[in-house]
């Protein structure tokens, strides 16, 4: 296993690589965002099937614990979600007290709708705005990438 550098012995240029980054990494998500239609399920709740579909059913307070959100907050985005057919409520098996979100066949669909048409969109701007050479550099960028995400 590579070893963790650790924050001590950053570069110099870790401010400057950490604001270009921040901004490149902003403009990538920000346009797969925007390429939704309007009317589309907002960024919060896109958020939350997202979560279900990772990590299976969750109480209300735990997905707004992992979203970091107020539960209020997560009571209000569950409930159009639950309008719409995306995920469905039901009591816990263990506890009767407490209520389990999960998805639905429909929450899966828009899932997958969804990220067929991100990855498609992304998958179109790699191949028209980079070369070869320079898809093989991201492509090799990736366990990187994927490391600083674990770290924040």
């Amino acid at each position: 296993m590579e070893a963790t550098p650790s924050p001590e012995h950053a570069p110099e240029h870790a401010p400057e690589l950490a604001a270009g980054l921040r901004l490149a990494v902003g403009r990538i998500a920000r346009s797969l965002r925007q390429a939704h239609a309007v009317g589309d399920q907002t960024l919060s709740e896109v958020s939350v099937l997202a979560r279900l579909d990772r990590d299976g059913p969750m109480s209300p307070s735990a997905l707004a614990a992992c979203e970091r959100v107020r539960p209020q907050a997560m009571a209000t985005t569950l409930a159009g979600l639950v309008d719409r057919g995306l995920v469905a409520r039901a009591q816990d098996a263990s506890d009767g007290r407490r209520m389990q979100i999960s998805l639905t066949p429909d929450g899966l669909r828009f899932l997958s709708d969804r990220r067929s048409a991100s990855l498609r969109r992304l998958a179109e701007a790699v191949d028209a705005a980079l070369t070869p050479a320079e898809q093989e550099q991201l492509l090799d960028a990736i366990p990187l990438l994927e490391r600083l995400a674990e770290q924040l």
